[in-house]
């Protein structure tokens, strides 16, 4: 897996450089080009660099990088919010190598859901919510959550949202958005990676994913990063049909890594409808 490195640091800037046109910032183009976007020297004369310190920085063999170049450097490259956070912890090597001596010895321990979290998961009784962990590991769910994803079905190591989303075959019915729910997946997994460059779990989980779907290992190599906040995500219910299910996403206080994802559905909706007929069939006893 690239972790977070030097080179993690050039692929991710290289390809930054890829997606804008010398025009979109007032340079000629120069006619025909060898590959896309803007050239190395480009960048640097716009941040206001040398050519040879922005290579060094490329390269990730350069000396610690200031906030005030990184800054111009995202600015010529068109960063987000969370792309610039994530160009400042893979840019900084001995930051890292700081926090991988700060982290437990002997691997990550378990993770833990609390039990007022827990409690609260039990109160949402009209919404499917449940609790994301690091490396997207599904930690806890309530039972319409369960019953709208199915999580108390997979095996205890398949509950971590890209091994859904990228190794079972009824992802692709589940979600009719599918190519956009594989995209955000691994956008997020990626950032993931850039808080916790040496995480030996999310090592294997990367390579054991990009052994077995071609598509993640396209997403992967494309290094977007996204945050996992809100929006709408479409379902395909094998028991309901389909549900349209607005999300927001909480970061849970106190338990670094851990996120609250709620789907809601708006009074009176078709979709509404469906969850009340879905909470009434998972409360069903098996006969």
């Amino acid at each position: 897996m690239d972790t977070p490195t030097g080179r993690e640091l050039g692929d991710f800037l290289r390809s930054r450089r890829a997606r804008i046109q010398p025009e979109e910032v007032g340079l000629p183009g120069h006619g025909r080009r060898r590959v896309p976007g803007l050239r190395r020297e480009e960048v640097a004369q716009l941040a206001g660099v040398s050519v040879d310190y922005y290579i060094r920085l490329e390269q990730g063999r350069g000396p610690s990088v200031s906030d005030a170049v990184l800054d111009a450097v995202g600015r010529v490259l068109r960063l987000d919010d969370t792309e610039q956070e994530y160009l400042r912890r893979v840019a900084r090597p001995a930051a890292r190598r700081a926090a991988a001596r700060r982290a437990p010895a002997g691997g990550a321990a378990p993770q833990q859901v609390r039990p007022g979290l827990r409690l609260l998961l039990d109160t949402l009784d009209r919404a499917p919510a449940f609790v994301l962990g690091r490396r997207m590991d599904v930690l806890a769910w309530n039972d319409l959550g369960d019953a709208v994803v199915g999580f108390s079905r997979m095996a205890p190591e398949d509950r971590n949202m890209p091994r859904q989303v990228f190794l079972d075959p009824r992802a692709r019915e589940l979600y009719p958005d599918w190519a956009a729910v594989a995209a955000e997946t691994v956008a997020h997994l990626r950032l993931d990676a850039g808080h916790h460059p040496h995480d030996a779990q999310l090592t294997t989980l990367v390579g054991e994913l990009s052994l077995r779907s071609e598509d993640f290992r396209r997403l992967w190599a494309d290094h977007q990063v996204r945050e996992k906040s809100y929006g709408v995500k479409r379902l395909h219910h094998p028991v309901v049909g389909e549900l349209e299910l607005p999300y927001e996403t909480l970061a849970v206080p106190g338990e670094a890594g851990q996120l609250l994802v709620v789907y809601t559905a708006e009074p009176g909706s078709q979709t509404a409808e469906r969850l009340q007929l879905l909470a009434s069939w998972a409360a069903t006893p098996a006969l």
